[in-house]
């Protein structure tokens, strides 16, 4: 059986891409001081922070492989494509699947280019289409079922980007939200656990948190 999460060209830039992070995250943050980040637009915070990572874990990717594997999802959408790190792992676990495809969204063209290139080193591309642009308009209109999403773009955006994507989840779709221990993700968090919504949710100890959550509602 296929594991190509474990294939060397993935292994190599997944190494790289950690050890960069690790890097990264000993120095100050580069938001500019005086600025408020809350008041910021999505374009001005994808521009200040075009060459930070913002990497998934690695405990998570490996979970994000493997929900994928177990699900089999036809179409996967990806808020916050980044440098690609998590797209790598939803990308070589639909590979691994043999059906499916990763749609993954991205404001910053720097970061654009940037996984392009490494999913290309990683021997994965061919799975995956990068929408460039405001992830409210370029997941406005894909098709569903959707089966898969991963949101780890902007934390306020993730539940408007999530109510969009609603009436196209497939019954029974997993949704997985990253960085859930920042405060910025609590209108999020209440709204998946929350059975009156129509999800079941779970939170998952990775580092910075991961909530687990399955659209138990059928769609409109």
């Amino acid at each position: 059986m296929t594991n190509t999460l474990q294939s060397e060209s993935v292994l190599s830039v997944l190494d790289r891409l950690f050890a960069a992070a690790a890097v990264e995250d000993e120095d100050p943050s580069p938001w500019p001081a005086g600025r408020s980040y809350a008041d910021a637009s999505a374009q001005e915070r994808a521009d200040i922070l075009q060459d930070v990572l913002m990497p998934i874990s690695a405990r998570g990717g490996t979970l994000l492989y493997t929900l994928v594997r177990a699900a089999r999802p036809q179409t996967v959408v990806e808020f916050g494509t980044s440098f690609g790190i998590s797209t790598i792992y939803l990308a070589a676990a639909v590979t691994d699947n043999g059906v499916g495809r990763v749609l993954s969204t991205e404001l910053s063209a720097t970061k654009i280019a940037a996984a392009q290139a490494n999913l290309a080193e990683a021997g994965v591309a061919e799975a995956v289409t990068i929408l460039p642009g405001d992830a409210l308009t370029t997941l406005a209109e894909i098709p569903g079922p959707i089966g898969l999403v991963l949101l780890d773009g902007w934390k306020d955006l993730c539940l408007p980007v999530l109510r969009l994507l609603e009436d196209r989840l497939a019954p029974g779709a997993v949704v997985v939200a990253d960085d859930t221990t920042l405060a910025s993700m609590g209108d999020y968090l209440n709204y998946v656990r929350d059975p009156a919504n129509g999800y079941a949710s779970v939170d998952y100890p990775v580092e910075d948190g991961m909530e687990i959550s399955c659209r138990t509602a059928s769609a409109a």
